[in-house]
């Protein structure tokens, strides 16, 4: 039951860290509804995709770890005696990981958002925060 109960928890935490995305999935700049809603040019879309290639390699290196730590507490967890230090230390190493996955893609955005004026960052935000609710009012009506 405790180890159910921890599971439930580490779930519930990968899950609330991909729900705050502060921005669209995937090459967003490239998708004909928010280069419209956004008039973006060709020079920002450019720069938004130079951004992301030299932010790449670097995300996927600190998902991946993140992912490995996720995956070693998810097998100390399932022993039948717990390690409670060598959860300590994986915990450790997973929250160092998600920390510097967290400020990696900040600093993406902070980059993303210096190519977009006030105008276009606050459509995006609007645009956002809409897509946010309206997943909200779905999760409540499956509950």
């Amino acid at each position: 039951m405790r180890r159910a109960a921890l599971l439930f928890a580490v779930g519930l935490l990968a899950a609330a860290a991909v729900s705050a995305q502060p921005l669209p999935s995937g090459k967003w700049w490239r998708r004909p509804e928010v280069v419209q809603l956004l008039n973006l040019s060709d020079e920002q879309q450019a720069r938004l995709e130079s951004i992301f290639r030299s932010a790449a390699n670097d995300l996927i290196d600190l998902k991946a770890e993140v992912d490995k730590q996720n995956i070693a507490l998810r097998g100390e967890l399932d022993q039948p005696q717990l390690d409670r230090a060598a959860i300590r230390r994986i915990s450790a190493k997973l929250n160092e990981g998600r920390g510097r996955l967290f400020e990696r893609e900040l600093m993406m955005l902070v980059d993303m958002r210096s190519v977009l004026n006030d105008a276009q960052w606050n459509r995006l935000r609007n645009q956002l925060d809409r897509l946010n609710r309206q997943q909200q009012m779905q999760r409540q009506r499956q509950k």
